[in-house]
């Protein structure tokens, strides 16, 4: 067995590792909130985390919310001016 390889008839299984837009910490994907943006301009909570479309992620923090609502960071990443009810139900949701 080479070095980075698997044993052969062994399945290896990928972390689905993410990064906060806040914090820049990576976490597992099951720790972190997603926001997606779909082809057609449609900006919502995505809670299933399995959505089509551009996503961007926060940790399930209330520092992380409070920052992300307090700074804008989604409206610099979708490119676009996100309504206050959105920020709200971020927070919420954590």
């Amino acid at each position: 067995m080479s070095k980075g390889k698997a044993a052969k008839g062994t399945v290896i299984k990928q972390i689905e590792m993410r990064r906060c837009v806040v914090c820049r910490r990576s976490r597992h994907k099951s720790e972190l909130l997603r926001i997606a943006k779909t082809s057609s301009g449609e900006i919502f909570l995505d809670e299933g985390g399995k959505s089509q479309g551009r996503g961007a992620y926060v940790c399930k923090s209330a520092t992380c919310a409070e920052s992300l609502k307090k700074r804008h960071n989604l409206d610099k990443i979708f490119k676009t001016k996100l309504p206050g009810e959105l920020y709200e139900k971020i927070c919420l949701a954590i």
